[in-house]
Order: structure tokens, then sequence, then C-alpha cells
């Protein structure tokens, strides 16, 4: 027994010592601070904290974990949504049976539960995670930049939420999606129901009509139908979560070079 463990001890370390190893573990088990210290510098997942934090800082009942729980429903959400796109066909033929068919036929089906439930859960956890942030004074400065990025994340968390609720294309979502565009119908200056919609007016020729106000960008016509079906699904899939990733990544970024965790001076 003694020599098999000595054995896999010469393994594991002729493995350790080779370049591949070296190349992707450039510190090993980390022996003093200095080592700890390049550890996390030299590991992508790690890096995003600073090398020192304040201890009271880091403590559940100062943060709430809200933070790293969006992030973490995020990446649930991209993964159970990835399989549902193997499933669902964004047209009006078809929208409404393969979410019947993701409820009972299709194995895993689950994952649309968890999909939905997890949307729920995220749009929770951004509010309360925005309302430590403020409770806690942790907008201040120098973190005033990152405090914005993180309003353009929670506005696009709920346009997220609100362009998934048209998909199961049924009679609570298309109701609910057409009265959410009809008061993007009233933005101001840029839907004709809005204020201000005439001031774009040159002469005689006005450029918010009804065929070209925020309302119809968002639908793809007069009415909600396939346009809109196809519109938000598209921005649902690709576009909303292509730029909450862009300002997830700032926002990382942010976090690390203000000293990580934010705590009262």
């Amino acid at each position: 027994m003694a020599d098999q463990t000595d054995e896999t001890k010469g393994i594991l370390k002729r493995i350790s010592e080779t370049p591949v190893w070296e190349s992707v573990f450039r510190t090993g088990i980390p022996r003093n601070r200095r080592q700890r210290m390049m550890v996390i510098l030299n590991n992508v997942f790690l890096h995003l904290h600073p090398v020192r934090l304040p201890k009271h800082g880091i403590k559940l009942k100062y943060t709430w974990c809200m933070g790293g729980l969006s992030f973490f429903i995020f990446l649930a959400l991209t993964v159970t949504g990835i399989l549902l796109m193997f499933y669902y066909r964004p047209t009006v033929e078809y929208a409404y049976g393969d979410i019947i068919d993701l409820k009972e036929q299709v194995p895993l089906g689950i994952m649309r539960e968890i999909h939905r439930w997890g949307a729920h859960l995220m749009v929770i956890a951004v509010w309360l995670h925005m309302f430590r942030v403020f409770m806690t004074g942790a907008y201040k400065s120098p973190r005033e930049f990152n405090w914005m990025v993180g309003v353009v994340l929670l506005v696009l968390t709920m346009l997220l939420s609100f362009t998934g609720y048209l998909l199961p294309w049924d009679q609570l979502a298309i109701w609910a999606i057409t009265v959410g565009s009809n008061m993007a119908g009233a933005t101001p200056l840029v839907g004709t129901s809005g204020p201000g919609s005439s001031l774009l007016a040159i002469g005689d020729v006005n450029f918010v009509t009804p065929s070209s106000d925020a309302r119809f960008a968002l639908i793809g016509g007069r009415f909600i139908g396939e346009a809109a079906l196809l519109r938000f699904y598209v921005l649902h899939c690709i576009g909303l979560p292509f730029v909450i990733m862009i300002f997830m990544i700032v926002h990382f970024w942010r976090v690390r070079k203000d000293g990580g965790i934010s705590s009262p001076l």
C-alpha cells in the first residue's frame, strides 16, 4: 500500500513539473502570503476580487450575496434557455404548442419551469442587490460609475423579463405585451401618444407616426403578430443577453478596480 502511495506521488510530481502543467498553474500550492497573492492574481475567477478585503465587507449579513446570486441565476437562465431553444419555434403556428409539449412531452421539460421561476428570482435578486447597495452607501465615491452601470443592468433585467413574456403566445402573454407596447407608444418624443412627438416634425413632415414610433419598432408592426413574436424572441435570446454580458464584465471590472466588495467608510 505504501509503495502504491509513493508511486502515485511520483507520478503527480512528474506531471506537475511538465511545461504544460506549469503554463496553466503558475504558482503551485501556495505556502506563504506572497504565493497566495499570486494564486489570486493568476486565476481568472479568483482575481475578480482584490488580494485583500475588509473582513466585515464579506459577511453575509452585510452583502446578502445578492450580487453573486444574481450572476448565478443568470448563468442558470442561460443554460436552461439554450436547452429550450432546441424545442421552441418562434412562429404563431408552433409557439404555444411547443410550450405545451415542453411541459408534458419533452424529456427534462422541467427546464422550462426552472427558466420561468429563475427569471422571477433574478428580478427579485437584482432589486435586493440594488437596495443593499443603496442602504449601505456603497454607491458613493468612488463608485458612482459602477452604480450607474448597475442601474443599466437593472433596466436590462426588466427588459429581459418583459421580452420573455410574449414567447408562450397565450392570451395572458399577448394582452400583457399589448398593454406594454401601448406604454412604449406613450414614450416622450418618440411615441405618437407621448408628449413632445410633434417637436420632431419639420413642416408638414412628421417623423413620429404610428408606423415609425417606439411602439412600431418594438413589435415590428401595428398589431401584436408574428413580427412581434420574432423580434421578442431575438431580443430575449440574443440581443439583450449579449448587452447584459458586456455590462456585467464592466461591472465586475469596476468592483475589482474599486477595491472589491464595498464597505462603509
